[in-house]
């Protein structure tokens, strides 16, 4: 037992201290027996029972997943808005009351109830930090400070963050982590109801840019783990520029001979705190997903709390989280994760989401703000995107506007999963956001440049002589040389023909209609006033259609 101790140590110490390489090898590999990512195309596909898999989901409030009685009411709401996937929290606390005494039975019971309503779950692991916080660890984490050591401000202040400096803290997180794993692939493997986990919470360091604790102030005095320095030399060519500014200040990289400290390398500053603790909060997480992974590999990812404009990091926004800026050191220090998502609270969705998607990151939206854009944005979010899912936050409360708009456009993208999941990765589907800033958007699918407008740009709606308007959504999928899908809300469609531009073209054929069991049916044939006289496709805002279209050249 001593030995088998010490072993854990030494293993605890190379993963945190970064001293040296894990092996990561002999790490069981998805296969088609559990959910696992794929390349397809220019994009990637989460498959669960042996099929491409699009995630119509939504994230509870907090304690809602705590008792069955609050969820009693909340899964026929499910039901009602179309959601197939449930981001459902896991709290350390309460499945780990006191130590190596593991209590599974909520779980248990609410993963019961989600097979039986036909839903999946993302279990998000509330373990050492959930909004930087620690608020979710034990009391017996909690009241032993000197066990479990916490990050400490210059002045020496304690806060309520646990350091992820200190190896008896990664222990005993490895420890539950790896326990809930064990226990989802021994009570869920069979049914896989549970697809993913996301570890931790919106990592990150308030209210400082970092730890300046002994065990952070002796690592941030020695030179750049050998891992780190390796990667920056092996992709100097695609780190991201924010990164890359930074890097021996933009000029050539030390070579890995040479004793760098973190100061050299990057530059003095906050900057560089920042990197210096996000290496660490990194190295924290893949501990946890590489032991999950050997036990039950199932995707695993980690999220984000963004930082605002101009903002400084441990005040305006927690520092060292997986932040586009810092995605490289969290790419070098986490190997293991699976993909980095955004929690997005703020109103530039294209740009976060455009962040989020450089160097082939996989997009999964698992928070955004239910507001009266959710719908726009998840059909955005899959159609241009090609994205793994979309994810409104405490999807048990939203109002009622908000989740009829949202259940309207996940029964859409519900019927066209397999045509998307068809096509995904090959050119083949693209997605529009409008909104009055943004009225149109050009695009090309196939042999023809599509204009899409907002519907108000026509003038005809009462409300599009509002200074706000709804923001409209769709996606469209391209099925043959000539045909196409488009499913949503609030969108005029024009054509052109970029391969032989002499020829004009015509709409041939407007069908609106709806798939059943994969077969598509036919509600109205549309033509005269429902198409201007051939000159547009249309669908009003806050009318959620599918529509077949045949286009011709003359």
């Amino acid at each position: 037992m001593a030995q088998h101790k010490i072993a854990r140590t030494l293993l605890i110490s190379v993963v945190l201290f970064g001293c040296g390489h894990l092996n990561t090898h002999n790490i069981q590999k998805s296969s088609n027996a559990i959910p696992h990512l794929i390349r397809a195309g220019n994009t990637h596909q989460l498959i669960v029972e042996n099929a491409p898999y699009l995630m119509l989901a939504g994230e509870l409030g907090n304690s809602t997943f705590t008792s069955e009685e609050a969820m009693l009411p909340v899964w026929p709401q499910l039901k009602a808005m179309n959601v197939n996937t449930l981001l459902a929290p896991v709290f350390w606390e309460l499945i780990e009351p006191t130590e190596n005494n593991f209590d599974f039975s909520l779980l248990d019971q609410q993963i019961q109830l989600a097979r039986q309503n036909n839903i999946k779950l993302v279990l998000l692991w509330f373990g050492s930090w959930k909004n930087s916080m620690s608020s979710h660890a034990p009391a017996w984490v909690k009241q032993n400070t000197e066990r479990f050591p916490r990050a400490v401000d210059k002045s020496g202040k304690r806060h309520e963050l646990l350091s992820p400096f200190y190896p008896n803290n990664l222990q005993a997180d490895l420890n539950a982590f790896t326990a809930l794993v064990k226990h989802i692939k021994a009570f869920d493997q069979k049914e896989q109801t549970v697809i993913m986990l996301q570890v931790e919470n919106e990592t990150g360091m308030l209210p400082n840019v970092r730890d300046y604790s002994a065990a952070a102030n002796a690592l941030f005095e020695r030179p750049v783990p050998r891992a780190l320095h390796t990667y920056l030399l092996d992709n100097n060519e695609s780190l991201v520029p924010e990164l890359q500014k930074m890097v021996s200040h933009g000029g050539p990289i030390p070579t890995i001979d040479k004793v760098t400290s973190w100061e050299e390398m990057f530059g003095r500053g906050i900057e560089t705190e920042e990197l210096f603790m996000a290496w660490y909060y990194a190295r924290f997480s893949n501990a946890l997903i590489e032991a999950g992974k050997n036990i039950y590999p199932l995707p695993m990812f980690v999220n984000a709390a963004l930082n605002r404009d101009g903002a400084l990091p441990g005040e305006g926004y927690p520092s060292a989280g997986p932040l586009p800026h810092l995605m490289d050191i969290w790419k070098a220090g986490a190997p293991a994760v699976d993909f980095f998502s955004p929690d997005i609270y703020f109103p530039n969705f294209k740009h976060w989401a455009d962040l989020y998607t450089r160097n082939n990151n996989p997009l999964f939206i698992p928070e955004h703000r239910f507001d009266n854009t959710v719908a726009a944005k998840a059909a955005y979010t899959i159609g241009h995107y090609q994205g793994l899912g979309f994810s409104p936050f405490s999807i048990e409360t939203g109002s009622e506007t908000n989740s009829e708009s949202l259940g309207e456009m996940y029964k859409l993208l519900e019927q066209l999963s397999p045509l998307i999941l068809t096509h995904q990765g090959l050119g083949k589907i693209e997605g529009v956001l409008l909104d009055k800033e943004t009225p149109s958007t050009k695009f090309i699918l196939g042999d023809y440049e599509f204009t899409v407008k907002h519907s108000h740009t026509l003038g005809w709606e009462a409300n599009s002589k509002n200074d706000i308007w709804e923001p409209a959504g769709a996606v469209i999928i391209q099925t043959s040389a000539d045909e196409f899908y488009i499913a949503g809300t609030g969108i005029v469609a024009t054509f052109k023909n970029v391969k032989n531009p002499q020829l004009e073209v015509g709409i041939l054929k407007t069908e609106e209609g709806r798939f059943n069991t994969g077969e598509w049916q036919i509600i109205r044939h549309l033509n005269g006033d429902q198409t201007h006289q051939g000159r547009h496709l249309r669908i009003f805002l806050e009318n959620y259609a599918i529509q077949r279209l045949e286009l011709y050249n003359y």
